[in-house]
């Protein structure tokens, strides 16, 4: 009977550890998209003031669109990558979630992703997906 009961104990255990991380791991990919998502639009401030003055066309300086990016992340405490093509930005997130029940069976962290995608308009005045 005690070993019956010591196996459903840690099969509880294992089922409330994949239960809370996994909704700590879920929050944490939460906030990497939404810090992704930030930084994709800080990056997309980046506009070449001289061409749009001259011809009005919106088109990003990469090197400022890239560091505006990375700026914004280093000032929420995030680390990912930053690449610019053409006029978007395009930025990823990676974090780490500790566990907090999961240790116990040997699982100490969960990593996170979170990835956006952000590009200069010229006002809005319709939904564009």
């Amino acid at each position: 009977m005690s070993a019956f009961v010591v196996v459903l104990t840690l099969g509880i255990l294992a089922l409330a550890g994949l239960t809370l991380d996994g909704g700590l791991a879920l929050a944490a990919k939460v906030r990497a998209n939404g810090q992704a998502e930030a930084a994709a639009r800080a990056g997309a401030q980046a506009i070449d003031l001289a061409a749009y003055r001259g011809s009005g066309t919106v088109q990003l300086v990469p090197a400022q669109a890239a560091a505006g990016a990375q700026a914004h992340l280093a000032a929420e405490g995030a680390t990912g990558t930053v690449t610019v093509s053409g006029d978007t930005v395009t930025v990823t997130v990676t974090a780490t979630q500790p566990t907090q029940l999961l240790g116990l069976i040997g699982i100490g962290s969960l990593h996170v992703h979170g990835q956006a995608s952000a590009h200069p308009q010229r006002g809005v005045s319709a939904f564009d997906p």
